[in-house]
């Protein structure tokens, strides 16, 4: 089933959707650079893109971490950044009280892997009649996330993404399990990969995580072949010098190779496709 942000078209005919950029808001004005050259990026290859970046970082490994401005000087941020360059974004919730003023600027609403089966969270997002990312969380078998849609959709709400974002395997590490996703795709939802975070060493560095990012160009593609519908990448210009996440983020200048090359695999096979369909 497709579903439409904005103008964009996810699980259409057209190309997979990218939802990108930093962890966490450090900043308005990197914030903003940050975005306007994922647009680039993206428009440039086609891709309907949605920015994305966290006004608050609620899970953090310790509590010294650097969490993000907060919801109020947060959603300014990004307010501005979707009038100024037009983009659709997307940032996390984690309670019910910052589902409504999250909802007056955020073009999709997010509810974090920790959080994917908080009922009260899942309905009032639904509620709003905006379109929702529910991270399968890391605890979950793919087919676990029924029950999730079913909350979700009960009030009538179908604008509904899932996304896969590695399951838990113990000692700082999570794995992919890539039948997951023709799993959750056959619910009739989009799916989105997730994988920045799927590259992610929880508490990998004791005080915060580590990553793999070295591993990101190989999952686009391996995922790239199964057809999902999105890819949801967290991206840096300098990633050594990030406040979140940084061993997992993409460096920005390495993204387009990367989506370059998921592209050629996607336009590969539809073109494989519809060879055996006219056969």
């Amino acid at each position: 089933m497709a579903i439409n942000i904005n103008n964009l078209s996810v699980c259409g005919e057209g190309l997979p959707l990218v939802i990108a950029g930093p962890c966490v808001l450090e900043d308005a004005g990197s914030a903003r650079d940050t975005a306007g050259r994922l647009k680039e990026i993206c428009s440039s290859l086609g891709l309907p893109f949605v920015f994305k970046s966290s006004f608050d970082k609620a899970n953090r490994s310790s509590l010294g971490s650097f969490r993000g401005p907060g919801m109020a000087k947060g959603l300014r941020i990004l307010a501005d950044i979707k009038t100024d360059l037009n983009i659709p974004v997307l940032s996390d919730i984690h309670t019910v009280d910052e589902v409504g003023p999250a909802a007056e600027v955020l073009d999709v609403l997010q509810i974090p892997a920790f959080l994917c089966r908080q009922t009260d969270l899942i309905l009032a997002a639904s509620r709003t009649g905006r379109p929702v990312n529910i991270k399968k969380g890391q605890f979950l078998a793919p087919w676990d996330m029924s029950n999730i849609i079913d909350k979700f959709i009960s009030t009538g709400n179908k604008s509904l993404m899932l996304t896969e974002r590695g399951s838990s395997f113990g000692y700082n590490n999570l794995v992919v399990d890539f039948r997951s996703f023709p799993i959750m795709r056959a619910f009739g939802y989009p799916v989105i990969f997730d994988v920045t975070h799927s590259l992610q060493l929880p508490g990998g560095q004791g005080g915060s995580s580590g990553g793999q990012r070295e591993f990101a160009g190989p999952f686009i593609r391996a995922a790239a072949a199964l057809g999902v519908d999105g890819f949801f990448l967290e991206v840096h210009p300098e990633p050594e010098k990030a406040l979140c996440d940084g061993p997992n983020m993409v460096r920005l200048d390495d993204l387009q190779e990367m989506l370059r090359s998921m592209v050629t695999i996607v336009k590969a096979l539809r073109k494989t496709e519809v060879s055996l369909e006219t056969r």
